[in-house]
């Protein structure tokens, strides 16, 4: 959903307000939300927060609202709206008519959350320039603050930040090798050198991470295969596919020193097209 957002002239960010307020509760159902006071019991009339169903709910209506919009023109996640506009000469064509849906089904937004004909901003907790997606420096700044974990669970909640990312960290699986047999049941927890090391590694990785760019269409987009020995990393840039495969013929440069990748690999899911 984040994806789409790229390559972009023109960006719009829209928050609803009070998202879940703007739902009208089925008048059966309304005695389900009955709460007690000191005067009386009342209920909501309006859909409100905490309702077990109340994200899908909102978010079905907002799929039926902008169903021939999304894609196109709009990317929507519960009450995260984003328009954007190839050419920014047409942005204020695909605001108007943003706003002429609002307006027909009676939705309001949040003055104080939007932005409007930008170039950049925040959606689904990255920031979207004109080309290319980069992290929050927030998610940054809070894994550089965290300590060196003192247990599994500390390891665990570490990187269960860096999986939230996982995309933005080439070989991830690879650097984080070392914290695997700390995971393993009925394995004492000893941070030892090898676990420190890759710990400052991510970190210092982390300090000038990179932007995720959008292929080029008219432009060979090709695989990059980082192998080792307890993990296989793939990534699409402009380098070289490395594999002992026989068909080399689209290949510049093979290195039959480095590990190669099994043939019946390729039969997996990841690189089928």
């Amino acid at each position: 959903m984040v994806d789409p957002t790229t390559c972009h002239e023109a960006l719009s960010f829209m928050d609803g307000s009070s998202g879940y307020n703007q739902i009208r509760m089925d008048p059966k159902d309304e005695e389900l939300t009955a709460f007690r006071t000191p005067k009386c019991i009342f209920c909501y009339k309006v859909m409100p927060f905490g309702l077990k169903n109340a994200g899908a709910t909102y978010q079905r209506a907002m799929q039926n609202i902008f169903d021939d919009f999304l894609h196109k023109r709009v990317e929507c996640y519960v009450d995260d709206l984003v328009v954007k506009t190839k050419q920014r000469s047409d942005d204020l064509h695909d605001l108007r008519a943003m706003f002429e849906r609002l307006r027909r089904f009676q939705l309001k937004m949040n003055p104080l959350k939007c932005a409007f004909g930008v170039t950049s901003g925040k959606f689904l907790g990255f920031i979207v320039p004109h080309r290319g997606i980069k992290i929050d420096q927030s998610k940054i700044d809070a894994i550089q603050k965290m300590p060196e974990p003192r247990n599994v669970s500390e390891l665990k909640s570490f990187q269960g930040h860096l999986a939230y990312i996982r995309r933005f960290i080439s070989n991830l699986a690879g650097r984080c090798q070392p914290f695997s047999r700390l995971l393993k049941k009925d394995t004492p927890f000893e941070w030892d050198d090898s676990c420190q090391n890759a710990f400052n590694n991510i970190k210092a990785y982390l300090t000038k991470p990179p932007v995720l760019v959008a292929p080029i269409i008219d432009r060979p987009l090709l695989l990059s295969i980082s192998a080792q020995e307890k993990s296989l990393n793939t990534g699409g840039r402009r380098t070289q596919l490395f594999s002992d495969r026989e068909d080399l013929s689209g290949t510049h440069i093979y290195n039959s020193k480095g590990p190669a990748l099994p043939p019946g690999a390729f039969n997996e899911p990841h690189f089928k097209s």
